[in-house]
């Protein structure tokens, strides 16, 4: 595939209005290339899409579908609790989504096959449960399908205040071990449209969970690190790109004069395009500036989402959603947070469970109040869920659940989706789907029919070999 590069060499002031603002951003070269390749676009049913990823795997069975009266090495330590939805109940632990679960509906039977960390990621955060040729799960390449959010990234119409279509917050997803999992990125697509990178959240080989209240280790149990802060963000420029090596990262907390020194640099050259160059006036845009600034929020708010990792990214995703992003991608939990192996009912129930349980709750409450509810579709899942049976990694390390791909649960609210649901159904004892079984290509067309994409849009990839972007059904019974 070739892309047109016209020259477009950037004006003083938009050099000097960047650097004011402090954010430079790449995600949206060449969208008009690939505008041209989809179908007409129809009447969206939501304006913007949440995707909030669990990264690890949430288990089905401490979470949304519970199976109290499974024999003991099945069904765990939680108990039930009831929910406003008549018939329906869920862990005790997630007491504010059981409070408003007209809101809300759940899947309790989406499956596909890979329980492996890497392939998992990839699956899920693509919308695709066939692997590619010679894909590796230490790395992401160039042969890998495109994320969910880069083919939004691609495909979603540019906005005349060239707003990014897709973000991700608050980091990349980056395993202990340091390798970087695939399906966050563009990949066949081309990694000029990987999707924009907000990294707010410092990656730690050693930290799970949303710090600082709720820091922890998954054998240590609660820790404290200072020097873990919520930080201005900034946007990583996709991998491949001219100056990637040059100018990695520009930071919200560089000066002034290194920005407008940077790009009056890279105004000169010439694989700066005109595409790239738009992108320079949503520098301007005051309402995204604000909605990366969280001394600005009315401390009520931070309270009632939590003052704590998992809080702060939803409540920037939802002002986000305030400033005109059509899809952003939340990862709660860094470093595969939710994987349970050990330990598993008390890290759930004091470090991962409460503080999801209030910033999803409230981000739902705060949408429905504003009237924005209906226009913005809420969708959580991990990779896949986590074993029936109760297992333990050593003998001396306490219990949990291993990985497990045959079914887990998602959430999905807003966006025309109707509270109170429940599709599909698991077996007695979690393990797989015994009615309406639903897999990750239906997640993904139900995002792309939400943000309006027809059933007909194609895309390239590198080489120019189209491709369909419905590669399933929406989910039926939802909306």
């Amino acid at each position: 595939m070739s892309f047109p590069h016209p020259a477009h060499p950037f004006s003083r002031r938009e050099v000097l209005q960047a650097g004011a603002v402090s954010l430079l951003g790449l995600g949206m070269n060449h969208l008009s290339a690939l505008q041209s390749m989809a179908a007409p676009a129809t009447a969206p049913r939501a304006k913007s899409v949440i995707y909030i990823f669990l990264s690890g795997g949430l288990a089905q069975q401490e979470s949304f579908d519970m199976k109290p009266d499974a024999p003991m090495e099945f069904r765990g330590e939680f108990k039930p609790i009831r929910t406003r939805t008549p018939g329906l109940h869920i862990c005790e632990h997630l007491p504010k989504l059981a409070r408003i679960s007209e809101k809300w509906s759940l899947v309790r039977s989406l499956t596909h096959p890979h329980s492996e960390h890497s392939q998992g990621h990839h699956v899920m955060l693509t919308g695709r449960s066939d692997m590619p040729l010679g894909f590796d799960p230490s790395k992401p390449k160039k042969s890998d399908h495109p994320g969910i959010a880069a083919l939004a990234t691609a495909l979603l119409p540019r906005r005349k205040d060239n707003l990014p279509p897709a973000i991700v917050l608050p980091d990349k997803l980056v395993h202990r071990t340091g390798r970087t999992l695939a399906g966050q990125f563009g990949g066949m697509l081309g990694s000029q449209h990987d999707p924009w990178f907000l990294e707010m959240s410092p990656y730690h080989p050693d930290h799970y969970g949303a710090f600082p209240s709720y820091l922890f280790h998954h054998e240590r149990g609660f820790e404290k690190d200072a020097a873990l802060k919520f930080q201005a963000p900034h946007l990583s420029l996709p991998q491949g790109l001219t100056l990637d090596r040059v100018l990695d990262r520009v930071s919200l907390r560089d000066s002034l004069e290194t920005q407008a020194d940077n790009l009056a640099r890279l105004a000169g050259d010439e694989s700066f395009d005109s595409y790239r160059s738009a992108a320079v006036s949503l520098l301007g845009n005051r309402s995204v500036h604000d909605a990366f600034s969280l001394e600005k929020v009315d401390p009520k708010w931070l309270d009632r989402y939590g003052r704590h990792s998992f809080g702060w990214s939803l409540l920037m995703a939802r002002r986000l959603i305030d400033s005109g992003v059509r899809m952003i991608q939340v990862n709660l939990g860094n470093n595969e947070s939710w994987d349970t192996h050990q330990a598993a009912w008390g890290n759930l129930k004091n470090y991962l469970l409460p503080p999801m349980d209030q910033a999803v709750s409230a981000l739902i409450e705060d949408l429905d109040a504003s009237g924005q509810l209906d226009d913005t579709l809420i969708v959580m899942g991990s990779e896949f869920g986590r074993t029936p049976k109760i297992t333990s990694i050593s003998k001396t390390a306490l219990p949990g659940r291993d990985h497990w791909a045959h079914v887990q649960s998602v959430l999905l609210a807003g966006g025309g989706v109707k509270g109170g649901r429940v599709i599909g159904a698991s077996d007695k004892i979690a393990g797989y789907p015994v009615s309406d079984p639903q897999t990750p290509e239906n997640l993904a067309a139900t995002i792309y029919e939400a943000l309006g994409l027809p059933r007909e849009t194609i895309w390239k990839d590198f080489t120019g070999r189209p491709h369909t972007l419905y590669m399933g059904s929406p989910i039926a019974g939802l909306v």
